[in-house]
């Protein structure tokens, strides 16, 4: 299982929020860049970026940032948020991203979903993110009536190869992950997926590479790591 450091921007600035919610940020890093530096440092595999402003503007906000981190790291990093059509797509890719992560496109717009399926192949990630066990969009604005498991089988049969999954009840509460939840939806699907929200200590981490499903071959990391609970090095360590 691979540790994905998190670089969450808004602002300009590498943040976290708790439960998705806007109004509860905190600030870590004035510029992303220097996070993506300290955890390529500490020996990260791959390095996920969110662009939090382009999640709720449904369109790219940060791509410098995105440019400056792809130049100043060797491991590849994906990049999701706000990327609902091919040329924000294209802009992404053309940053620096190894991988492009969509959500609320992908389940808004088949057609769209399938065409990027076609044109990025392993490099595509579907984003689809759990509130109340229910699919969440729109920068985690809205909550659909979709049940997140079934959407994961209904986008795997459409072709979709990797899937990002966040509960977002725990995400940045670093109070343990929905172990249950995340192997509910690995059950419907062969595709490899990336395990998001609640890790706050070594433990969860050796827990989810104990108890999670065989595909749930990654794990997306954040506050916990900008407050040091772990280094990059000790979290690869508990995930081996």
């Amino acid at each position: 299982m691979i540790l994905y450091p998190a670089i969450d921007i808004r602002g300009g600035k590498a943040v976290r929020l708790v439960q998705g919610d806007y109004e509860r940020e905190t600030a870590y890093d004035a510029d992303p860049v220097d996070a993506a530096r300290r955890w390529a440092e500490e020996g990260a595999e791959f390095i996920h970026v969110v662009d939090l402003d382009g999640a709720k503007a449904g369109r790219p906000q940060n791509l410098d940032a995105v440019r400056r981190i792809a130049a100043a790291v060797e491991c590849p990093i994906q990049v999701g948020g706000g990327l609902r059509d091919t040329a924000a797509v294209e802009a992404v890719r053309a940053a620096g991203a190894q991988r492009v992560v969509l959500g609320t496109a992908a389940l808004r717009d088949p057609q769209f979903l399938d065409g990027m399926i076609e044109a990025q192949g392993e490099c595509l990630v579907v984003s689809v993110d759990a509130r109340d066990g229910k699919v969440a969009l729109s920068g985690w604005t809205q909550t659909s009536e979709l049940d997140v498991a079934d959407a994961v089988v209904q986008l795997s049969e459409r072709g979709a190869r990797r899937f990002l999954c966040t509960a977002i009840e725990v995400d940045g509460t670093m109070e343990g992950p929905a172990i249950d939840l995340l192997n509910r939806i690995a059950a419907g699907t062969e595709a490899k997926i990336l395990a998001s929200g609640g890790v706050g200590d070594l433990s969860h981490l050796e827990q989810l590479a104990a108890e999670a499903a065989p595909n749930v071959d990654g794990v997306i990391v954040g506050r916990a790591l900008y407050e040091r609970k772990f280094t990059v090095a000790e979290a690869t360590a508990a995930l081996t």
